[in-house]
């Protein structure tokens, strides 16, 4: 990957960049995404956010050799502190934990409120959890994808400002977990992702069932017990 190529994963979040935004890249490691929507001309400018040095030295390296420190400013540090208000009106953070994303938007909320129209999110894992975040907070998915690249599968959230209640009407439990979208169109990624999540619910399942028994080990049974009956009505439903 570079910036002339981008991994799948990323070209699949850049693709959701409005032309002409003004975007910030939150946990932006070589900047690779910036550089990448910048050359091509489709962004006006960019903030290429980092709180780790080391990453972040790298993305003032990478934006340099391009020629691109006029386009692109990197900044360090935690989250959405490192955008101004009304600075931007998109934000992509991708690459990490969907716990710890919903973490940053949480408390960088207040950079949320006026200009930023629009999220593109990838978590690795956990997506669940901004699902959450966003229908707590007004943001409304309008795009989900899943895809699989180098034997991990990746899910990209797209999100812009509105009522997202619609979208959980007809089963929150699902939607949440799976996505409203995605769910829908079960693709092949979906479905291994599911799988293979319900063979390691049933593994830990059974090793619960032979433990001793406790009130902590019988909710975590049934807990299990309920997301996999869950997996296996959405896979096997087609009116989902």
């Amino acid at each position: 990957m570079n910036t002339d190529k981008l991994s799948k994963r990323l070209e699949t979040v850049a693709k959701y960049i409005p032309k002409n935004a003004k975007f910030a890249d939150i946990g932006s490691d070589h900047a690779y995404l910036p550089c990448y929507m910048v050359k091509r001309n489709n962004v006006r400018f960019v903030i290429a956010g980092e709180v780790v040095d080391g990453p972040y030295q790298s993305a003032v390296k990478q934006v340099k050799q391009e020629g691109l420190s006029s386009n692109i400013s990197v900044r360090k540090g935690n989250g959405l502190e490192v955008i101004e208000p009304n600075e931007v009106d998109c934000v992509t953070i991708a690459g990490m934990g969907g716990t710890l994303i919903a973490t940053i938007l949480e408390n960088g909320k207040n950079k949320l409120k006026d200009s930023v129209q629009r999220l593109i999110l990838q978590p690795n894992v956990s997506a669940s959890s901004i699902r959450e975040w966003l229908l707590k907070n007004d943001w409304i998915l309008i795009d989900e994808e899943i895809l699989e690249e180098d034997g991990k599968i990746y899910e990209v959230l797209v999100a812009e400002k509105g009522d997202s209640r619609p979208l959980y009407e007809l089963n929150k439990e699902k939607a949440l977990l799976f996505g409203p979208f995605l769910m829908k169109e079960k693709n092949a990624a979906f479905v291994k992702k599911w799988t293979h999540e319900k063979k390691n619910w049933q593994r830990i399942l059974t090793n619960l069932k032979s433990a001793p028994e406790s009130e902590e080990n019988t909710q975590k049974s049934k807990e299990l017990e309920r997301k996999i009956k869950l997996v296996d009505e959405v896979i096997t439903n087609e009116d989902n």
